[in-house]
């Protein structure tokens, strides 16, 4: 579970949520749930797969999404409990602890890593920004100058 991101365990509970009366869903309704994405619904009924929450059921390849899925009742108590954001929630909660696994350090490292980026790519866009309004503030403080300039020779050719 912890190799997924915020986003990820959104869609995976909008999955679980989405299964109707009879606890199934088809093929073309998983692909219309993922805007025809089949990847990305591979992905996705993957990780409900592992989870033990849906089974699949029909003619599908190793790689190919299965006829139907079923929802398992597992997956619908966790579904009420809160479901994968819930989890997720909690946690990013923990503290990291001291001694923990090397696989949970390393993706503690790596969680750190993208937050980091993400806020330099932030950073970046809002020099940029910045940096825009500078510029318009330059032009016209520059036109105001100008225009100054203007009306004081005019003034200064027609004295009335």
């Amino acid at each position: 579970m912890t190799d997924l991101n915020e986003y990820e365990c959104e869609m995976l509970d909008v999955m679980l949520d989405s299964f109707g009366v009879p606890d199934s869903m088809t093929r073309e309704q998983i692909l219309e749930l993922f805007d025809r994405d089949e990847a990305v619904a591979f992905a996705m009924v993957k990780a409900l797969l592992r989870e033990g929450f849906v089974a699949g059921a029909g003619n599908h390849g190793d790689f190919d999404l299965p006829d139907k899925l079923i929802l398992k009742p597992k997956g619908e108590r966790f579904l009420k409990e809160g479901g994968f954001t819930q989890r997720y929630n909690l946690e990013q909660k923990k503290e990291l602890q001291v001694g923990g696994t090397l696989a949970k350090l390393q993706q503690q490292n790596m969680r750190l890593q993208n937050q980091k980026l993400a806020n330099e790519t932030e950073i970046r866009n809002l020099k940029k920004t910045m940096e825009g309004w500078q510029l318009r503030q330059y032009f016209w403080y520059t036109l105001l100058i100008i225009a100054l300039v203007i009306g004081y020779l005019i003034g200064h050719e027609y004295k009335i």
